[in-house]
């Protein structure tokens, strides 16, 4: 597999019918510009749909990949070491905030287990059955994945995607449930943007105090230097410095571009697997919106050099695609406006000789 190859495939949204859309916004009763992003998200819709006026989203679905990371065990997370499963049970038994807010929303939420590091029998079938791997390998001393698992874990997020678009859902919120994911989420951006490990260690979504950040940090910086000869191969570095649940979004937002599936993101490691599919396929950012800004330094540096601006900034840090999906009732909002809201009557002309 060469993810380059992704670059054949997949367009960018209808620019036609975003010229469109402009003109029918132009026609609408509220002056242009005064209804803000609302009137740029209505025109990226149309363009993605290729449709104007804009169709109402009505199938949207959370997906969630699930994994732990063995460079849990150096303290790096405010969670312990493999205990993800404990956050998709949570989420599974509607107790987590993704699960209160999708049963608020009335969404339907999928929890795909690309790398939980425990027994099948914890969880439902259907939760684990395409695990590609127990656990993702300690990415400072060794590589989380061989490439052939790598490989499985793309083609498991390309067949979700797949699924999804072929089971009518027209808008994806994109999230993870993982322990100690930032921390190859960290070193993905920093490899990819040529930075260090500073700039972007964060303190993850369970939040971490100074001595655990310090920790982090030395993780990133070896990790970094693992991570440096293989940027040529995106598959390769998914292997060597990211793990199961990371290459399966790669995958799965990559397949969702081709599929013409937009996609909302979460925070860093939907950000990460977001920049490592931009640089295997430039125009799959096209597809993609930001959903929140999570305060994570990685996160916001990775959206800068795809040029997604953030829909929200309310200092949710929870993780879990929670910040993205506040951010689907405005996308549903800018649709509904953009279709429902009346073009204006243009004057009737006076006709020659009428005397009124």
């Amino acid at each position: 597999m060469n993810l380059d190859d992704f670059s054949d495939l997949i367009e960018r949204p209808d620019s036609g019918m975003r010229r469109d859309a402009e003109e029918r916004r132009e026609r609408l009763i509220v002056p242009p510009g005064s209804l803000g992003r609302l009137d740029e998200l209505g025109e990226w819709l149309s363009a993605a749909q290729a449709s104007v006026p804009v169709k109402a989203i009505e199938q949207p679905r959370v997906v969630l990949f699930a994994g732990d990371h063995g460079v849990a065990e150096l303290g790096v997370s405010g969670r312990e070491s493999g205990s993800a499963h404990e956050l998709v049970r949570a989420t599974l038994e509607g107790a987590s905030p993704v699960a209160v807010l999708a049963r608020r929303m009335g969404v339907p939420v999928r929890i795909v287990d690309a790398s939980l590091d425990c027994g099948p029998e914890l969880l439902p079938e259907d939760v684990v059955r395409r695990r590609v791997r127990r656990g993702s390998g300690r990415i400072d001393v060794e590589d989380a994945l061989t490439v052939a698992e790598a490989e499985a874990a793309v083609r498991l997020g390309m067949a979700v995607a797949d699924e999804e678009a072929d089971s009518g859902t027209d808008l994806v919120v994109l999230g993870d449930l993982s322990v100690g994911g930032t921390t190859p989420a960290s070193t993905l951006i920093a490899a990819l943007c040529g930075t260090d490990a500073s700039v972007v260690t964060g303190r993850g979504g369970a939040g971490i105090d100074d001595l655990a950040w310090m920790r982090k940090c030395a993780a990133i910086r070896d990790a970094l230097r693992r991570a440096r000869p293989v940027l040529g191969d995106q598959l390769e570095l998914l292997a060597t410095v990211g793990g199961a649940d990371l290459a399966a979004t790669t995958g799965f937002l990559l397949q969702s571009a081709v599929r013409r599936m937009p996609v909302i993101l979460d925070g860093v490691v939907s950000a990460a697997c977001a920049l490592v599919g931009q640089r295997a396929a430039f125009r799959a950012p096209d597809w993609w919106l930001a959903g929140q800004l999570s305060g994570e330094p990685a996160q916001a540096k990775a959206l800068d050099r795809m040029a997604l601006n953030p829909l929200l900034d309310h200092g949710v840090t929870v993780g879990e695609g929670a910040g993205a999906l506040l951010a689907l009732p405005l996308v549903q909002a800018s649709a509904a406006l953009a279709a429902e809201l009346p073009e204006r009557t243009e004057p009737v002309e006076p006709v020659e000789g009428d005397t009124d």
